[in-house]
């Protein structure tokens, strides 16, 4: 009987392979960050933090680190996956050295992130630029505005950790609070600012939210805190946000805002409110494509509701629709139908992509997501100024995995790829490294489904850094 081989070739393996590179496909965000200049902007902001005799600069671990999360690493160690290619990532540094680096930003967190933040801001203005069309800031203004979402997150501890502590839903660790700028639907999103938390922190703390909302206005291009942007800006936040404080805040910056609402009243006058709207004050409420949904309405109620001491211009819409089947009802819903409610001061759009505009605020959810699959999943230092200093990292490689996009994967569905789906696809293609006269060349392996987006996204990563 002749002995079945398995349905895999047995190949015979050794060690012995060189000058080959595992995720080669990583040269697309070295390339990005030099494209955007970030490279350049840490180095320079984090220069007071290098010692006279250094060998490494603080600002390339950062940004290191920065790309080791990019590639799908979650600890400090993993950068240890860019040193054994320095012919592509350049000098890295070993993990004391990344060590000690953070412990010296950690020990003056406050202006180290400051730092950090700067330098983002300063790449981002020129992404945006090189950019045109396709950033996110694009011909927008008070009807089309640019959409700032901020959304939290619990983020659990599996050991003890510096400010860790129990949460609303019985974990344990810490509740950060981030905001992100929409790219709509052409593409992602990227992340703004980040407020690291203890897991006991409050959903609607107002202090916060203006805290997060603030440091993510002064990393938009153009507004240095001296200029207002104005409802050239909405800023979405879910029912958290609905309170006096942060309402009456964001109308004083003359920002555009939807926010998500309770409504006021006792249980018994919120239902004899709404059972006495008018049929004819109901319109039909769009499913997420734009289209009429059947089943869903949206009415503006402004007039029927108890609005005393909220803002003036602040509109009051509900939705009222029947809920999935197996969603259970609320004790605030009526007649089997589920009802929710926002705020906003827009004054222009038909109720129906006013609510549609605020239902998108669901996006965050994804942003979020996508930075757990970042190193937010797990935050791996004990002290909490280290790990204020690990989150802003986070969020530089997400700029950099949506810079990348932006810039680089144009036009094709991978601008809207999440980093698991990037990370497979492009980011993972291999590479071997050979040398001719002064040049030193990748080749990216040509047998690989996706080589050749990548080979076109670093042309035209190129081609925008060009001069002129």
């Amino acid at each position: 009987m002749k002995k079945s081989s398995g349905q895999y070739p047995r190949l015979a393996v050794d060690g012995a392979g060189r000058k080959v590179v595992s995720g080669a496909g990583g040269v697309l965000l070295t390339r990005t960050a030099m494209t955007v200049g970030v490279d350049a902007a840490l180095s320079t902001a984090l220069a007071p933090w290098r010692k006279p005799l250094a060998r490494h600069d603080p600002g390339k671990i950062v940004l290191d680190l920065a790309i080791s999360l990019a590639v799908g690493g979650d600890c400090l160690a993993d950068v240890a996956q860019l040193r054994a290619h320095p012919q592509v990532f350049g000098p890295v540094a070993s993990d004391p050295t990344v060590s000690r680096c953070i412990d010296a930003l950690a020990a003056d967190s406050t202006v180290a992130l400051a730092a950090i933040h700067a330098a983002r801001a300063a790449a981002r203005g020129r992404a945006w630029v090189l950019a045109g069309d396709q950033a996110p800031d694009h011909g927008r203004n008070a009807v089309t505005p640019l959409v700032i979402d901020v959304d939290a997150t619990l983020v659990t501890a599996h050991s003890e950790k510096e400010s860790a502590a129990p949460t609303f839903k019985r974990g344990f660790g810490f509740y950060p609070l981030w905001a992100f700028v929409d790219h709509c639907a052409e593409g992602t999103g990227e992340p703004l600012s980040v407020l690291l938390r203890a897991g006991n922190a409050g959903s609607n703390t107002v202090a916060d939210h203006r805290t997060v909302i603030g440091e993510a206005l002064a990393q938009l291009p153009g507004y240095d805190g001296t200029r207002r942007p104005g409802k050239n800006v909405l800023v979405r936040v879910d029912g958290a946000g609905g309170t006096h404080g942060l309402i009456e805040w964001l109308t004083r910056r003359r920002l555009a805002y939807s926010v998500g609402f309770t409504l006021p009243g006792d249980l018994t006058s919120i239902q004899q409110t709404l059972a006495a709207v008018p049929d004819q004050a109901w319109t039909p409420a769009y499913d997420a494509d734009g289209q009429v949904r059947p089943s869903a309405w949206v009415a503006e109620l402004t007039g029927m509701f108890d609005l005393t001491g909220w803002p003036a211009g602040m509109r009051l819409i509900v939705r009222k629709e029947r809920p999935h089947p197996g969603a259970q009802l609320r004790i605030t819903d009526l007649d089997g139908h589920r009802i929710t409610a926002f705020v906003t001061n827009s004054t222009r759009g038909q109720l129906a992509d006013l609510e549609l505009r605020h239902r998108r605020r669901a996006r965050a959810e994804d942003r979020i997501r996508a930075a757990k699959d970042t190193g937010l999943a797990n935050l791996p230092l004990h002290d909490f100024a280290q790990n204020q200093i690990w989150c802003a990292i986070v969020a530089l490689a997400g700029d950099l995995l949506a810079w990348m996009q932006t810039l680089a994967l144009t036009e094709h569905p991978a601008r809207r790829w999440e980093p698991k789906r990037l990370r497979l696809r492009l980011l993972s293609i291999a590479g071997r490294l050979a040398a001719t006269g002064r040049r030193r060349l990748l080749h990216l392996a040509a047998s690989a489904p996706f080589t050749a987006l990548a080979l076109d996204g670093l042309r035209r990563l190129d081609a925008r850094a060009a001069p002129g």
